[in-house]
């Protein structure tokens, strides 16, 4: 008989969406501290040049080519969406608190779902439904609707990126059936960071020392978030995998309280709470909606 712990382990591609959304909430949080002397364009530029780096030493380790197998026109159309979703993402969190850009991000995996359903013809098992609708009551336990003082452009700004991660998120599950991860996770900064070149430069301002050190940990933890979320979108459905991301919301929770010293509140942490119930109910009971791989696809690097 199985253990109890063991029927209880998340699947491997729900792990990996665990560390992909601690990377990408410690991201967010650094972004919104080095927005505060930084400008957007700067950071997107840096932020690029760091993964692209990294990105490339990954490819050179695991001996591949990284221009790809035949796919090069999509792979360049996801670095186009990924540069929109950073950019504009950026954007919400230097204009609206950390919660609230979260917040609105994370209608992504609502937009997934429905694009991969009507695009890859996923379907929307029970579990998913399950842990998209605790997401969002969760989210909506967290952050009120504001009744003044909206940032409009902020607002825009965050749900226009949610939908160019979307559509890139598609994209990648996609890619995934001939490409490797660490090749799609390498063309995000290959096409992102020319383009934020002249960005950062109509608006330049020389980063002191501390602003280095929070660049350099903007495209660490972006890295990490990336190769992690590329790898679960290779094994899982993309509605599935993304549903997992609402925990970014609850990590941003934490990262409120450590580095802004804004206590949760009830409504905090019911909400929280909310979001781990449909995490820990698709990683439970998500098994059979698990995407099986194209007989041509690669397993994805472990």
């Amino acid at each position: 008989m199985t253990p109890w712990y063991v029927r209880w382990m998340p699947a491997r591609g729900v792990l990996y969406m665990v560390v992909s959304a601690l990377g990408f909430s410690a991201m967010s949080m650094l972004v919104k501290v080095a927005s505060e002397t930084l400008p957007i364009g700067e950071i997107v530029v840096a932020r690029g040049l760091v993964t692209l780096a990294l990105s490339y030493a990954m490819i050179v380790r695991a001996d591949l080519d990284p221009w790809g197998t035949s796919r090069r026109g999509k792979l360049v159309l996801r670095g186009l969406l990924g540069f929109g979703g950073l950019a504009l993402y950026y954007i919400a969190l230097a204009r609206l608190p950390l919660a609230d850009a979260t917040v609105l991000h994370h209608t992504t995996p609502i937009l997934t779902t429905l694009l991969a359903w009507r695009l890859l013809g996923e379907r929307v098992g029970w579990p998913t439904a399950v842990a998209l609708g605790c997401g969002i009551a969760g989210v909506l336990a967290i952050v009120h609707p504001t009744t003044g003082g909206i940032d409009a452009l902020g607002v825009g700004a965050a749900l226009a990126g949610a939908l160019c991660s979307a559509v890139a998120y598609v994209t990648v599950r996609q890619l995934a059936r001939t490409e490797n991860p660490l090749v799609i996770v390498f063309y995000f900064p290959l096409v992102a960071t020319p383009l934020a070149i002249p960005w950062a430069l109509a608006d330049w301002v020389t980063p002191s020392p501390r602003d280095v050190l929070l660049l350099l940990a903007i495209g660490a933890t972006t890295q990490l978030g990336q190769v992690y979320l590329t790898k679960a979108l290779a094994i899982e459905r993309a509605g599935r995998a993304t549903s997992v991301g609402y925990l970014q919301v609850a990590f941003a929770m934490m990262w409120q309280l450590a580095i802004f010293g804004t206590a949760p509140t009830v409504a905090t942490v019911f909400g929280a709470a909310l979001i781990i119930v449909g995490t820990l109910t698709v990683a439970r009971f998500g098994t059979a909606e698990r995407a099986t791989p194209s007989p041509t696809s690669s397993p994805p690097p472990s």
